[in-house]
């Protein structure tokens, strides 16, 4: 009886829904980053998952659409905490360092998908890759941070461009893209009161000049 009870205790649960699909597209991005995106296949996902060829085909109908999911699932299950610390600088400096240290990894596998062979097999522009393979700007994050502040009084939501918004995350995934580490505090300084600062205090209430 004792040797039957462990010999079931060693089968293996089978998984289903959620918990396959994290397995699975964990597994993917575990290939991707050890092996790169050009020897990554669908044979060595189901390997590294230990499961069936098969079950993956039934989700994704081919390498690159595997691969756009997992990038997609590792930056949902990897989210940056949302700072608190009062202003509007503060809250930039704490987020913009958090990302910077948290994504250097990850835009190092990322952003090598951009420029290899994702680019040709998809036929998507280099904009679209980029896009899609990094992901837009925390706008979940963003959207809190800048709510808070327009609460406060210290930026006027209504009046600035969404270009200026953006444009602090745009900075940081550039410098991310270009140098795969994490920005030094004088770069993720200079971003937010050298650049950014001065052009949201330029859209403060107040008539609107001519």
């Amino acid at each position: 009886m004792g040797a039957v009870e462990a010999d079931a205790g060693e089968v293996k649960r089978r998984r289903r829904g959620a918990e396959l699909d994290h397995a699975l597209l964990t597994a993917a991005w575990d290939e991707l980053a050890s092996v790169g995106f050009a020897k990554l296949t669908m044979e060595s996902v189901a390997m590294r998952a230990h499961t069936g060829i098969a079950v993956l085909y039934r989700r994704w109908a081919n390498k690159n659409e595997l691969v756009l999911a997992a990038i997609e699932h590792y930056r949902e299950v990897h989210p940056v905490a949302i700072p608190d610390t009062g202003t509007l600088p503060g809250d930039l400096l704490a987020l913009l360092t958090a990302m910077s240290e948290a994504r250097a990894a990850f835009f190092a596998v990322a952003g090598a998908i951009v420029f290899s062979g994702l680019l040709t097999d998809t036929g998507l522009t280099l904009a679209q890759a980029r896009d899609k393979v990094l992901g837009d700007a925390p706008r979940s994050s963003t959207q809190i941070i800048y709510r808070r502040a327009h609460d406060r009084g210290e930026i006027d939501l209504d009046r600035i461009p969404s270009a200026v918004l953006t444009m602090p995350f745009d900075l940081v995934r550039h410098d991310l893209l270009m140098d795969l580490k994490p920005l030094k505090p004088a770069r993720i300084h200079s971003i937010v009161n050298e650049l950014f600062m001065p052009l949201v205090q330029r859209h403060r209430g107040g008539p609107e000049r001519s």
